[in-house]
Parts: structure tokens; C-alpha cells; sequence
């Protein structure tokens, strides 16, 4: 059987991805997302095996291993790994003091890497720092398997003007 090379321009395959098959949603947008509960990792969160040890009164414990599939070109954990576990954390720091189906967004973030993680379980320890009118601000701090700090991480959201909504479920905007 003859195969051929896909370029980078031609439209994705939305019914093979590793994980997923053609009786199941595509892959493109838009979708609707419902959420098992109000603090739990989004099906990203899900991919990269983020679990929540603790989340409550603006403050979240999370943790990801380092699994092959989130090294680098020379074996280190991703950066783009890390900083997703870290924000993960801010957000159900968050979570843990609005109502559910609040809706709120990423705006901004600054990631300071400090060591390189190399195996093991990373661990994010996560606060929600302040409030002022639709904005929380958080950080959230790294640690490998040895307690040593890896990564300092600082982020705003910005909550949206509609309020919480009855059912915690997210809409990805159709694109074009």
C-alpha cells in the first residue's frame, strides 16, 4: 500500500488522533465542554494527568508526572508542561472561592523557570493573591519530586461580565 506525506497546509484528519475515533465528537471546534464537577482538571488537564490534592479557601495543591510524553528535545519536562500545570493550579485556587459556572479567563502570565525537572512528580502549590473588581490575581509555585522549587509563576483572569451561569460548561467560539 502506497503512503503518502501529509503537508502542514492540508486540513487536519478530525477522526484520527491518538485517544480518539470516528464514532466520537471531532476534533475541530466548536464544542461544548461539560465539567464532571466545579474543581476538576478540563479534559486537557486530564491529557497531561493533572490531579487535584487540595483546592479550598483560595488556595490548590496539584500535581503531574513527568511522563515521556511531556519531554523536551533533550529529556527535560516541557516548559509549555509546566506552565499548564501551574495555571491549572491558579484556576481551581480560584474555583475554590466563586460560585460555580463562573466563568473567568487567563489574561496574562509570567513564568520565571528556576531549575530544570528531569523525572519524578511535579507539584504546583497555587494562591489566589487578590481581587480587585473582575480580576483575581495568583501565583503558584513548582516543586520537583525532591521539594526543590522549579518554576514561579504569576497570573491575572479576568472574570466575565455575565456571571455564573446554571450549568459549568465551556463554548469554544466557532473560528472564521
Amino acid at each position: 500500500m502506497k503512503r503518502t506525506a501529509r503537508l502542514a497546509t492540508d486540513p487536519p484528519d478530525t477522526r484520527k488522533h491518538r485517544g480518539h475515533s470516528s464514532d466520537r465528537a471531532p476534533l475541530t471546534a466548536p464544542h461544548t465542554i461539560p465539567a464532571r464537577s466545579w474543581i476538576d482538571p478540563a479534559h486537557f488537564g486530564r491529557l497531561l494527568h493533572i490531579k487535584i490534592v487540595a483546592s479550598r479557601d483560595g488556595t490548590a495543591v496539584l500535581t503531574m508526572p513527568f511522563l515521556i510524553d511531556f519531554a523536551q528535545g533533550s529529556g527535560l519536562m516541557h516548559g509549555g508542561a509546566l506552565v499548564s500545570l501551574a495555571d491549572t493550579a491558579v484556576v481551581m485556587a480560584i474555583k475554590s472561592l466563586v460560585p460555580p459556572g463562573t466563568h473567568f479567563a487567563t489574561t496574562s502570565i509570567e513564568t520565571k523557570f528556576l531549575y530544570p525537572v528531569k523525572s519524578g512528580v511535579v507539584t504546583a502549590r497555587a494562591r489566589v493573591t487578590a481581587k480587585r473588581q473582575n480580576r483575581f490575581y495568583g501565583r503558584a509555585t513548582l516543586f520537583n519530586q525532591n521539594k526543590r522549587p522549579v518554576m514561579e509563576f504569576r497570573a491575572t483572569f479576568r472574570m466575565a461580565k455575565d456571571g455564573p451561569t446554571e450549568k459549568p460548561a465551556v463554548k469554544v467560539p466557532r473560528n472564521g
